[in-house]
């Protein structure tokens, strides 16, 4: 089970050929790597389910191979225009999943030699098109990880700045917790040629453009984001996991988060977040366990207020009204403005 979906094998992949899955979206969420937080938010998993299918057929439209085969409907897999009613199950072609062997304190990435395609590459490809404040390259940055020039960058950037042009980051996927590495290192542990480490960018920026072009329709702006993608069986770049959601993007409306980046903001001020954050310092690979409490749920207000986000952007990119009475974006998020700014009781 995952953290907020969940997979179902109708049929396993094997060799050279793909399998099929379900994704089953749930209304679980995560922060902080924390996994299933204690409560629900009401219709996110449609939510997710149904942006990420209009943005997986709107890539496949102009050329771009994906794992997406549609949502399921009466038990078949069907496109967005023929949906009755939102859908939780979005039907794939199912990859490979090749996991590293964790030995002597490292990873070894050596199952990824020689393979030819059907896998998982193991990695997340991020795009930043500003450094909103909370950012984790802010962080990396400070503390003399990376450094401005690795990102094409003359200098230290401030917390809020735009970017004239957007910049690519990479963490590896399939460890414990996932690591931020250089474009070096993801070519060979993954086992990508130049060619295919030229394209996977390409790919990103043009997921990127897409996706901030249509949420700038309902005036929202993207930040940065993340893809993953897979070698079909003649190792061809395809996108897999979802895409374009909330949960993967990072958006704003005039300064205020419109993604699970509220919820962020609210346990930030949590004596949990804090413990976590110390415990991941400590030990990157058992931090879980030294964690002695744990998160308490959302203030009921709050989580209607997140589950109406989720829903109206649903809505209005897709221009469908799936979700029934549900205000305008913008209402919402005036209203979310002032919860987070303490002018509002949550409880």
């Amino acid at each position: 089970m995952g953290s907020v979906k969940d997979l179902e094998i109708v049929k396993p992949p094997e060799g050279d050929v793909p399998g099929i899955g379900r994704f089953h979206f749930s209304d679980r969420y995560s922060v902080f790597d924390w996994g299933e937080m204690p409560d629900l938010i009401p219709d996110k998993g449609a939510s997710i389910a149904l942006l990420s299918s209009y943005f997986f057929e709107k890539l496949e439209n102009t050329g771009i191979k994906t794992h997406y085969l549609g949502l399921v409907e009466d038990n078949r897999s069907k496109p967005l225009f023929e949906l009755q009613r939102p859908s939780t199950t979005m039907e794939i072609r199912l990859l490979r999943v090749l996991r590293p062997e964790f030995r002597e304190g490292r990873y070894d990435y050596s199952c990824y030699e020689g393979q030819k395609g059907n896998f998982l590459i193991p990695l997340e490809i991020i795009y930043r098109n500003s450094i909103p404040e909370g950012s984790s390259i802010l962080k990396r940055l400070g503390s003399g990880e990376v450094r401005p020039e690795d990102f094409g960058l003359k200098e230290m950037p401030v917390p809020g700045e735009e970017l004239k042009e957007p910049i690519l980051d990479v963490s590896t996927k399939l460890e414990i917790t996932d690591r931020y590495i250089s474009w070096e290192e993801a070519r060979r542990i993954a086992g990508l040629s130049e060619r295919e480490l030229k394209e996977i960018k390409e790919i990103t920026l043009s997921v990127n453009r897409m996706i901030t072009d249509e949420f700038s329709r309902i005036g929202l702006k993207n930040e940065d984001g993340k893809i993953e993608l897979g070698f079909d069986p003649e190792r061809r770049l395809m996108l897999v996991d979802v895409l374009g959601t909330l949960d993967e993007c990072r958006f704003t409306y005039k300064g205020i988060p419109v993604s699970k980046e509220i919820a962020r903001i609210y346990y930030r001020n949590t004596p949990w977040y804090h413990a976590v954050e110390k415990a991941k310092e400590e030990d990157r690979m058992r931090w879980k366990e030294l964690v002695k409490e744990s998160p308490k749920p959302l203030p009921e207000r709050l989580r209607a207020l997140i589950s109406m986000v989720y829903a109206a952007c649903t809505n209005e990119i897709t221009g469908r009204e799936w979700f029934k009475d549900i205000p305008p974006v913008e209402e919402i998020l005036r209203e979310v403005k002032d919860v987070l700014s303490n002018k509002m009781p949550v409880a």
